[in-house]
């Protein structure tokens, strides 16, 4: 198995049009899941190229299948409960591959795990090299304090002799945090996303599969303490490259500095700073933006002491957090 990654990205794939693939994913939505090498058929047959046919197959997956949210926490809770007795973690992994799997084919419903397997069982019937991706995903709302067991999965896949990642999971829609009622919203920023990109929330059991060279790939404990990204970022961010740490210690009167490489050229008066203190929020436009062709630049002075939340956004999108400590 070669690994040819460098660059590897939808960047390479500019000048394809996806819209034939795009168009046959959504005329065969509501397709059974009865007979996959069927529907990897009927989702390939009309398209010429591998990545075309890789696209239909994905575009398919993030938008009929639902992210059963409930069923992730379950599975969550019962491996930590687990985690210290592998004869009952081992038991309990193989019930709920059963489970998993005869709701993802009966009810078209899933989590992480399906997702990846029906791209890979898709992928693999239109001979297309395709493999899961087992490590840590960090969103939101996840716990680093108790992130000590793999709680993600995706997929790398080989186009034109290299390896890209993508997430379907994350791509087809957002569970309610409050309900964890799921809704369709496709993200495309996660289709053959920027490595680089993905090592900030994701992180591979396997080092084959960072898909980076070996400086660039980061520790744990170094992933553990990135900003949050949110899907919004892979909408618009090419990188993200400061602040590289979610918590800031500084004094009053001192910057932090934010640089960005944007997947395109965005005017001034789209980037925005949210703050909350713990009292009160409000959004503001830092005072000096820099947008050199795609590269976004811009610092923030914090004045008072405090603790902040600090949200940047994107045309009124959220696209990361970052916590301040501001003293004296």
């Amino acid at each position: 198995m070669s690994f040819t990654f460098l660059n590897a990205q939808i960047g390479d794939f500019e000048t394809f049009d996806f819209k034939k693939a795009d168009s046959i994913a959504l005329a065969l939505k509501g397709e059974s899941l009865t007979n996959l090498p069927e529907l990897s058929h009927k989702l390939t047959h009309e398209l010429h190229t591998d990545v075309e046919r890789f696209r239909a197959i994905y575009r398919w997956v993030c938008t009929n299948i639902s992210n059963d949210y409930t069923l992730y926490l379950k599975n969550n809770r019962k491996r930590q409960r687990f985690k210290e007795d592998s004869i009952k973690l081992a038991a309990w992994n193989t019930k709920f591959r059963t489970k998993l799997f005869n709701r993802l084919l009966n009810k078209k419903r899933t989590i992480c795990t399906g997702y990846a397997y029906l791209v890979k069982a898709l992928a693999n019937f239109a001979n297309i090299e395709c493999e899961i991706i087992q490590g840590f995903g960090r969103v939101s709302t996840t716990d680093i304090e108790t992130l000590d067991l793999p709680n993600h999965s995706w997929n790398a896949v080989k186009l034109s002799g290299k390896w890209y990642l993508c997430d379907p999971t994350w791509a087809s829609g957002i569970p309610n945090p409050t309900t964890n009622k799921f809704s369709f919203n496709y993200n495309d920023g996660f289709f053959l996303a920027n490595p680089k990109l993905f090592a900030v929330n994701h992180f591979p059991i396997e080092k084959r599969w960072w898909l980076l060279d070996d400086e660039d790939i980061p520790t744990f404990n170094t992933f553990l303490k990135s900003p949050v990204l949110y899907g919004n970022a892979y909408k618009h961010l090419d990188l993200h490259k400061n602040p590289q740490l979610m918590h800031h210690t500084l004094k009053r009167f001192e910057k932090i500095a934010f640089r960005y490489q944007l997947k395109n050229k965005a005017p001034i008066n789209s980037v925005t700073l949210g703050f909350d203190n713990g009292f009160s929020t409000w959004k503001e436009q830092p005072a000096s933006i820099t947008i050199d062709d795609t590269f976004l630049a811009f610092e923030h002075q914090f004045n008072q002491t405090g603790f902040y939340d600090v949200h940047f956004y994107l045309n009124d999108e959220l696209i990361s957090t970052y916590t301040v400590e501001v003293k004296k």
